[in-house]
């Protein structure tokens, strides 16, 4: 027992003076013997005793034992399942304080892993919803309800089936969800509602261990133009699917796209089945600006519209467009930047792996009457070569909005042959984008002339980075 109780004090940091925010939201501060402690849910100016969780030579990780003395930039969590579902992680900072350490987060990114030259970071351009900002949210059925230590404790038999979000950290627990302030309603009433159809009819949730139940997952997609999408997805073919369709219909008439699809696989991912549309059009649409475009089930979309307006509108002004350049738009999703800026250049080329983002962004530059827009389908690194160059033309202007990994290095390497006069550089990972930048301005002799942090996801330690670079 001694042992135990001495391990136990060996993983317990006591009084650690919380200081500063690091990568991936977590706070840290400094043992007495130097070592560096990162701690969850902790925020500069706080004293705590750390638990860790994990405990290597050079530095520690872990999570609040005890909250001595509270900083003075903590406040309240305003969501009942903060803390546990792992979503909105930064709820307990004032907004402001967020968007400051939201800049820092990219210049640290470009001071250290860049090692680059670059113009003052100005602040973040805040988003102005900071609840019920987003237009997507993806609920998961589990046959697997987290449990709290209080309802273990009490020995109870609980109900286990649950409709919300994974437990951080454990693929087969779902936290079961009341109330969400990512998505304005009807999206909490619709999932509660589905909920207790589900529980009333004894329809199965999906148990993701063994591979068996009926219902997986809930997908509730909205537009800013009031237009909404559900989603159902089933494990197998039941005929109370369409009992509970029907039943949607009725409780919930203005659903603009009612789909489900029948996922056999072990994974939840629904780019490569087949989605069925149960009622009204195949899709939704979503208006930015002067432009309006197509969502459907598998598109991929900024998922805070508003924001996504700012940081097309940044985009534009970076490019500087007069209106003879031609504008090559890489990994284009949907088109929804191509278009955006067609009407300011002489041609614009899209090109995006996912050939059903290419249908959508044909759609979508009929129905915004771009006529000077060209997509393709196909891996950028495979796409972009001297011959694709010569048969569109040199691009004048480069626009590039890759995933979090960044661009593929061979990506790297013909961009600096192509050697366009102006490359905008967007990007949602910081590290990847300094990277990258790195490589634009040591190899293809670019000068990183303006840079501006955008809040796409507040709450969250998450950031969009928008970057002008110039061929010198």
């Amino acid at each position: 027992m001694a042992r135990k109780r001495n391990r136990s004090r060996r993983k317990l940091v006591e009084n650690l003076q919380v200081t500063n925010m690091a990568a991936e939201g977590k706070a840290f501060g400094r043992r007495a013997d130097g070592k560096l402690i990162f701690v969850e849910n902790a925020v500069p100016g706080d004293v705590v005793n750390v638990l860790l969780t994990k405990n290597k030579k050079d530095y520690g990780i872990g999570k609040i034992a005890d909250l001595l003395e509270a900083s003075e930039l903590r406040q309240p969590a305003f969501c009942e399942h903060f803390g546990v579902c792992g979503g909105c992680k930064w709820q307990y900072l004032a907004y402001e304080q967020q968007l400051e350490y939201k800049r820092l987060t990219v210049e640290e990114s470009f001071r250290r892993i860049g090692k680059l030259d670059f113009p003052e970071i100005p602040p973040v351009l805040g988003s102005e919803l900071t609840t019920y900002y987003r237009n997507k949210l993806d609920f998961t059925f589990s046959n697997k309800r987290w449990l709290t230590r209080e309802e273990v404790d009490s020995g109870v038999e609980m109900k286990r089936d649950a409709l919300g979000f994974h437990k951080p950290g454990m693929f087969d627990k779902v936290v079961d969800v009341n109330h969400c302030h990512l998505q304005a309603e009807p999206s909490n009433e619709i999932r509660n509602h589905v909920r207790d159809f589900a529980l009333k009819h004894e329809l199965e949730f999906y148990d993701i261990r063994e591979h068996t139940g009926m219902l997986r997952n809930l997908i509730i997609r909205s537009s800013t133009q009031g237009e909404l999408m559900v989603i159902l997805s089933v494990a197998q073919m039941n005929p109370m699917l369409f009992t509970l369709l029907d039943d949607l219909l009725e409780h919930y008439p203005d659903i603009t796209s009612l789909h489900y699809v029948v996922n056999k696989k072990k994974n939840d991912t629904l780019y490569d089945q087949d989605i069925i549309t149960y009622h009204g059009r195949g899709y939704i649409l979503e208006t930015l600006g002067h432009r309006q475009y197509k969502i459907s089930p598998k598109s991929f979309f900024q998922t805070n519209p508003t924001q996504a307006k700012s940081l097309y509108d940044i985009t534009r002004d970076f490019a500087e467009l007069k209106g003879e350049e031609i504008v090559y738009d890489l990994y284009t999703g949907t088109g929804s930047i191509a278009i955006y800026v067609a009407d300011q250049c002489a041609k614009v080329v899209g090109i995006e792996e996912v050939e059903a983002a290419i249908v959508d962004a044909k759609f979508n530059a009929s129905l915004n009457e771009v006529s000077n827009g060209d997509f393709y389908a196909g891996d950028v690194k495979e796409m972009l070569t001297d011959a694709f160059a010569e048969q569109h033309g040199r691009p004048d202007v480069l626009i590039t909005d890759p995933p979090r990994a960044g661009m593929h290095p061979d990506v790297l390497v013909q961009l600096c042959k192509l050697a366009p006069q102006r490359i905008v550089y967007v990007s949602c990972n910081p590290v990847t984008q300094a990277r990258d930048l790195s490589a634009l301005c040591e190899q293809g002799g670019y000068k990183i002339t303006k840079v501006q942090p955008v809040d796409m996801f507040p709450h969250t330690y998450h950031i969009e980075n928008v970057v002008a670079l110039e061929k010198i």
